[in-house]
């Protein structure tokens, strides 16, 4: 895989999930103008993430089954398609459909890291996953500053409308520039369900990355759902741009965990996954702290979203190597660990703070944390009693 097909890959997952991030930075605003009543604001978010967890269920395990090139370039012209409902929507229903739609086929990014695992070499699967897989991060961090700037000067709807002609930019030059993920054989539709249904009850490895990953997005949810939170309160009285600009610290610690995909090629990948959540663990340490000065709190987002990116990929390079010939429905059913977690966090943390401020939301985000180191330490003691049950 060329620089350039993984450059394309990584953009095709960052601006894919930015379509169902977006509209929390300009949410206010999108509420207003659709004429919502505050209280039903939350269902702008909620249904893009449902639409995105039925993706997960439904849509990728066709990657097993179809031409992963071919998923990809469709479900980009439809996400796209989703994007441009929600710019032009005259009122909340019709915006909210175009929300469910881009969340439903925003699952490219599962397709795309799946089309990766199958067509790298053994040898920098890891690295091509990281790489690709640090576009993720990027569309989640990313559009908040992207929103928020484009929000204030142009309005909400701008934001939808640039990541919909991205999203069918894209979708021309992956077909330029992809190969077809040829295999000799495909599954059934139907296997593939009965596949991934299993995998939830008999498979060891899958069920352990699996509860990690809900542990650590519901910490990763915490901090992104309710940092705005604290930041638009007393002393600092924070504006939506300004809140966005945090996710350029975020960007940093995950550009720098794409290394975790070369740790994970030299079979480190167990161990990057212990000290990676000990380190989340202790970056809420830091995230707590909001004043006299905000350096703390901008250290401990670093160190938090390196954290989560190099448990991430850690996980996709363990699951795609144990199931290489299912490794859309496996990173599907894995995704879905992760979408429920960033769900539990985002509803947790507002409660959390609405009852006793920011101190509470970061002492839930460290339980969350500590919550997968515990399944890290069960899971390496139970691999160490029956090695031969149990893969590495």
């Amino acid at each position: 895989m060329t620089s350039g097909q993984r450059l394309v890959l990584a953009s095709v997952c960052a601006v894919a999930v930015s379509t169902i991030y977006a509209i929390q930075p300009v949410l206010a605003a999108a509420g207003s103008d659709l004429g919502l009543a505050g209280k039903t604001l939350g269902w702008l978010v909620a249904v893009g993430q449902l639409g995105y967890f039925a993706g997960l269920v439904l849509l990728v395990p066709l990657g097993d089954v179809l031409d992963r090139r071919t998923l990809i370039v469709g479900h980009l012209v439809l996400t796209g398609a989703g994007a441009a409902i929600t710019s032009l929507a005259p009122g909340g229903l019709i915006a909210g459909a175009g929300l469910a739609v881009a969340g439903l086929f925003a699952v490219v990014v599962q397709i795309t890291v799946a089309y990766v695992a199958a067509t790298s070499p053994a040898g920098e699967r890891g690295r091509n996953i990281g790489t690709v897989t640090s576009g993720v991060v990027l569309g989640i961090l990313g559009v908040r500053v992207l929103a928020g700037a484009l929000g204030d000067s142009l309005g909400w709807r701008s934001v939808y409308a640039v990541l919909a002609a991205l999203c069918l930019a894209l979708a021309l030059i992956a077909r330029l520039t992809l190969h077809p993920d040829t295999r000799p054989a495909r599954a059934r539709y139907r296997d593939v369900l009965a596949t991934a249904g299993r995998l939830v009850v008999t498979d060891r490895l899958f069920l352990g990355r699996g509860l990690i990953a809900f542990f650590l997005f519901a910490s990763f949810g915490t901090l992104w759902s309710g940092l705005a939170l604290p930041l638009g309160a007393a002393p600092w009285h924070f504006g939506t741009t300004a809140v966005g600009l945090f996710g350029l610290a975020g960007l940093v610690g995950a550009v720098a965990a794409a290394r975790a995909g070369i740790w994970a090629d030299a079979g480190r990948a167990q161990a990057v996954t212990g000290w990676s959540l000990a380190l989340l663990a202790v970056s809420w340490t830091l995230t707590a702290q909001t004043a006299p000065t905000l350096w703390p709190l901008i250290t401990g987002v670093v160190l938090l979203d390196f954290a989560v990116q190099a448990v991430h990929v850690s996980n996709q390079h363990l699951l795609t190597a144990a199931h290489p010939e299912h490794s859309s429905s496996v990173i599907g059913a894995y995704m879905a660990f992760y979408s429920l977690g960033s769900a539990l966090g985002a509803v947790t943390t507002a409660w959390a703070y609405a009852a006793a401020g920011w101190w509470a939301s970061c002492l839930l985000g460290a339980a969350y944390a500590g919550a997968a180191l515990a399944v890290w330490v069960r899971a390496r003691r139970a691999a160490v009693a029956s090695p031969a049950r149990c893969p590495a």
